[in-house]
């Protein structure tokens, strides 16, 4: 687990907060990040010895204005 102190909101899960969560192997859990980081959706901050992932706020921003345009 990573060490105490540091504020998901702003950093972000890493792998095994989302394995414990979701009840999944940490192999699976890093293929579909690894679909999300592709398509963008989600971004990666390595802090010592942990990868954190958290949502591309930019991408859900214009994800939602090209829907407001398009319907």
């Amino acid at each position: 687990m990573p060490p105490e102190g540091i504020d998901m909101n702003i950093t972000g899960v890493c792998v095994s907060q989302i394995t414990d969560k979701l009840n999944m192997t940490q192999s699976t859990a890093s293929q579909y990040l690894a679909i999300l980081l592709r398509a963008g959706l989600i971004k990666a901050a390595r802090i010592g010895k942990y990868t954190y992932y958290k949502r591309d706020e930019e991408t859900f921003v214009k994800i939602a204005d090209m829907m407001k345009t398009e319907i």
